[in-house]
């Protein structure tokens, strides 16, 4: 008995020292009198037996209660079905596709041309949509192609054999040891110090430092990807603009439009700033119109310092970012510099790998190394030296993504030049705007409008130009237009027409992929800017044309 009461907190025989909980209503007639009598339990030998019964008994009862009052768990429901796609815009895509499949091909056009077509037009529309993320939607696309036997599987993936896809997702890489090594915020903190007071200044250093390096790095992917990317990126992010913790529009998609946008002004105003542009040079000289790199350098430099002044501010009211004036970073970034301290061994690593990339991309292409092999280099460097590694790289989901939507795209535009579509495209142009009658000018508005706003169609600067730029140049002179003005116009609106899409040029898809620009932001804010582009280069390029003698 004296164990039942020690364990309900009281001594045989004694008044508690402590006070007791009041006792359960269905032990409290029953043991209350015992507990205030003060006479020892002992003293009873007659009731102890009854007492054990009554305990137990209240045991039992607060058990019960217990139950009672606390109802069992329910067993977990089920989750309910979810499904991993938007329904809604997927239907869309496949009803868009089914709808052109259906359509009869118009005369010139054969079947298999017009089906992939149609399958192309539906992946496009999902790449707007992502009822499914890109990549994914860009497989399905291929794998719509190959059942419906209007591509093989070499063809669907022919694209994962180029270039420009590949060095894209090593400049993914490469920004991932630029900002891990510190080297990023340290050229970050740097800039801001010298003209982070306002979020413009901070964009200008960046636009023009990127023109200044154009003339000298001859691809627009590796420039824009594996050099100022991840600065912008890692600039960004120093000043607390990120998308995962929901401050993109702090500062950063305004920054990383911004930077987008200029890139294509800059690949336009020289002959080495994009890859493509030697071919367009190589294609008008076929059609006797030769072009010098300081001709195409002079032509392009009032209508390219315009847009390169222009585009930030037309960007600043369109999308604004949220934080503007920043009198306080330059101190701010002072303090963050001397906590960085001296630079760390990584730091130094990285900026030496940095440094041969940036050589072999501008001085590679005399020893026969092509921009990837300068890239993986550079990577090679990083990984050696574990600044980066091998698992980072493979957790880098936006580079693998990208490679993957990328390359599918380009195989699609480059099957559908292959299979006849877009040299019908571009003969059934010709055709139209040289029955028109126009006068020179109109004629060449009107060829110069359809050739830039078709690159929706294309992947790549490099096909378009090699599947439309001869086609166009030859109705724009043979309606009067003076031929080296529309052999350089064509030439230049080939990089600027990269500004339309997510996809129509290599300094997309890092910029995009940032996840700091919504794609709805990206296209319309596109869209507008393709009008301003056209004007600055028509208008006022056109009477600086004059000027220096191209007509």
């Amino acid at each position: 008995m004296a164990t039942i009461l020690k364990a309900q907190g009281l001594r045989a025989g004694l008044p508690t020292r402590r006070p007791t909980p009041a006792p359960s209503p269905l032990l409290r007639t029953a043991t209350t009198p015992v507990l205030r009598s003060g006479i020892s339990m002992t003293a009873l030998p007659v009731h102890n037996r009854v007492i054990q019964k009554t305990v137990a008994l209240g045991r039992r009862s607060l058990s019960v209660t217990a139950s009672a009052a606390t109802p069992s768990s329910p067993a977990p429901a089920k989750p309910a079905f979810k499904w991993g796609a938007n329904m809604k815009d997927l239907g869309i895509c496949v009803g868009i596709a089914t709808l052109l499949w259906f359509i009869p091909p118009p005369a010139g056009v054969t079947a298999k041309a017009w089906h992939l077509l149609a399958v192309f037009i539906g992946t496009i529309v999902g790449i707007i949509t992502t009822p499914l993320p890109l990549g994914a939607v860009a497989v399905l696309g291929l794998g719509a192609a190959m059942i419906t036997k209007v591509l093989t599987f070499a063809e669907a993936f022919s694209a994962f054999a180029s270039e420009i896809p590949w060095l894209i997702a090593i400049a993914y890489f490469l920004a991932g040891g630029f900002i891990k090594s510190g080297l990023g915020n340290r050229i970050a903190y740097a800039i801001v110090g010298a003209l982070g007071k306002t979020t413009l200044g901070l964009t200008y250093a960046l636009v023009f430092a990127e023109a200044l390096l154009s003339p000298a790095i001859p691809s627009v992917a590796a420039r824009a990807g594996g050099i100022f990317f991840p600065l912008a990126k890692a600039l960004c992010l120093a000043c607390g603009s990120d998308p995962e913790k929901g401050t993109a529009k702090k500062m950063g998609a305004y920054v990383m439009k911004t930077c987008f946008q200029t890139t294509c002004v800059s690949s336009a105003m020289f002959i080495t700033a994009m890859a493509a542009n030697p071919l367009a040079v190589n294609l008008a000289a076929a059609a006797g119109i030769n072009i010098s790199w300081g001709t195409w350098a002079l032509a392009g430099l009032v209508p390219g310092l315009v847009a390169l002044i222009a585009v930030p501010l037309i960007l600043y009211v369109l999308y604004p970012p949220e934080v503007k004036d920043t009198p306080d970073a330059p101190a701010a970034a002072a303090k963050e510099l001397a906590k960085l301290g001296p630079m760390s061994t990584n730091e130094k690593i990285t900026a030496g790998a940095f440094a041969i990339t940036v050589a072999l991309w501008i001085f590679g292409g005399s020893l026969g190394i092509n921009a990837v092999a300068a890239a993986i280099v550079g990577l090679f460097i990083l990984l050696v030296t574990n600044v980066t590694n091998w698992k980072e790289c493979l957790n880098n989901n936006a580079a693998w993504d990208t490679l993957t939507w990328f390359a599918a795209l380009i195989a699609m535009a480059a099957a559908l030049n292959k299979y006849g579509f877009i040299p019908w495209l571009s003969n059934s142009v010709v055709q139209v705007v040289g029955g028109l009658g126009l006068g020179w000018q109109g004629a060449f508005g009107i060829v110069v409008a359809l050739y830039f706003y078709s690159h929706y169609f294309f992947a790549s600067g490099a096909a378009h130009i090699g599947a439309m730029y001869t086609a166009f140049l030859a109705v724009a002179t043979a309606c009067g237009t003076p031929p080296m003005l529309a052999a350089i116009a064509l030439g230049q609106l080939s990089n600027l027409m990269g500004c339309l899409t997510t996809y129509g040029i290599g300094s997309a898809p890092p910029y995009f992929g940032a996840g700091y620009v919504p794609q709805s932001d990206w296209l319309r804010l596109g869209a507008i800017l393709s009008v301003f582009y056209l004007a600055v280069w028509l208008g006022i390029g056109g009477a600086w044309w004059k000027v220096i003698g191209l007509w």
